[in-house]
């Protein structure tokens, strides 16, 4: 009898024992390893990449592309792409671009292709050139030429199929106040009105009456650039800006998003000292009043995160940018709250999608090391 209950204590133990040692040995990206509310680590990209862009196709996959390895690399920007398989939870290279960018804009198309525009092409190539990748066949092939060539610009989709491109800079670091319209039935680009302010770095959130709200950015460079408080709303209708309300802070490098209420909400940023003018305030834009106030303020202070910002299915915001950790901002509290697990450093121009379970995938960006700024081929998984 004595001789039993040993053996079952040992295979008690045993068993204890193997269920620890599994539960150590997950693989980082495994989601039943990750509590809710939480980062975790997934396969890492094949690039090094900051400044770059990602976009969730139908397919549930999303592509990278373009971007940059870090400080002193900004003339050598990557033409290569990768695809990330949510099911998987790897990365596999796809199809190059038709040249390499960083800070370019992607944008899903109503057909399912997706319309790349602009970026830093390095030192010699075109910033007028865009192209257009087509999951079917995985390849990306050049489309119309923009009017005005730009980088650091930004791009909407409209209601009627077609893109809004707004302002940026040419080759010569001129901020440019001109816009105009991608309409995919002809592969062209044509003029549209012109903004009040030439800007680059700010942001161009689509509202749910169409018209499209454009905010801060600035012109200049540092440390003799002007940062704008000013905003503007861009009415498909007419082709026209018209002035709206003011931030309540000068902003550029900064992120907004349209969120369920129809507001828009506007989060960090830098004033024209850059790096040494970061903001964790952020404000919500009324379209019914045209007016902004300010909401909450984030844990830390960021900016460099345009594209890591994203829109959860619970209505809550993730922002993953511009910081060592993420958090989300409930409108319905008015407050940001930290997530669990970090990203070791700040990181800088990463990249955030939201997934079709609902999760979100944070892609890259660079490190303010004190030794450089190199950016990661890691990336990870956001678990609402």
């Amino acid at each position: 009898m004595r001789s039993r209950l040993a053996s079952t204590a040992s295979a008690f133990f045993l068993f204890l024992l193997v269920l620890f040692l599994v539960n150590c040995f997950k693989a980082p990206g495994s989601s039943a390893s990750s509590p809710e509310d939480s980062l975790s680590e997934t396969a890492r990209m094949h690039a090094q990449r900051a400044a770059h862009t990602s976009t969730l196709l139908p397919s549930g996959k999303v592509l990278v592309a373009g971007g940059f390895a870090g400080s002193g690399t900004e003339s050598h920007p990557f033409s290569t792409a990768e695809l990330y398989d949510p099911q998987s939870g790897n990365f596999e290279p796809v199809g190059s671009m038709t040249l390499g960018r960083s800070g370019h804009t992607a944008t899903l198309l109503k057909n399912g292709k997706v319309l790349i525009v602009g970026g830093w092409t390095g030192r010699d190539a075109s910033r007028r050139t865009a192209e257009i990748y087509d999951p079917a066949t995985r390849k990306f092939t050049p489309t119309g030429n923009l009017a005005i060539e730009r980088s650091g610009n930004t791009a909407t989709l409209l209601p009627n199929g077609k893109v809004l491109v707004t302002g940026g800079v040419d080759r010569s670091e001129n901020s440019l106040a001109s816009a105009e319209i991608y309409d995919p039935e002809t592969g062209t680009f044509a003029l549209t009105g012109t903004m009040s302010e030439a800007r680059d770095e700010h942001t161009a959130t689509i509202l749910k009456n169409g018209k499209v709200l454009v905010a801060g950015g600035g012109s200049g460079d540092y440390p003799s650039q002007t940062v704008y408080r000013s905003a503007e709303l861009y009415d498909p209708a007419t082709g026209k800006f018209t002035p709206t309300g003011q931030m309540t802070e000068c902003r550029h490098k900064h992120a907004a998003i349209s969120l369920p209420s129809g507001m828009v909400l506007v989060a960090g940023g830098s004033d024209n000292r850059d790096w040494h003018g970061e903001y964790s305030s952020a404000e919500i834009y009324d379209p019914a009043t045209g007016t902004f106030r300010a909401t909450g303020t984030m844990s830390t202070s960021r900016f460099k995160l345009p594209e890591a910002v994203v829109l959860l299915k619970s209505g809550k915001v993730l922002i993953a940018g511009g910081g060592r950790f993420a958090e989300v901002y409930d409108q319905t509290k008015g407050t940001f709250t930290p997530v669990a697990g970090t990203f070791g450093v700040s990181r800088f121009f990463a990249s955030a999608t939201l997934l079709p379970n609902g999760d979100a995938l944070i892609t890259g960006g660079y490190a303010d090391t004190g030794g450089g700024l190199p950016a990661t081929a890691s990336a990870w998984i956001y678990h609402p």
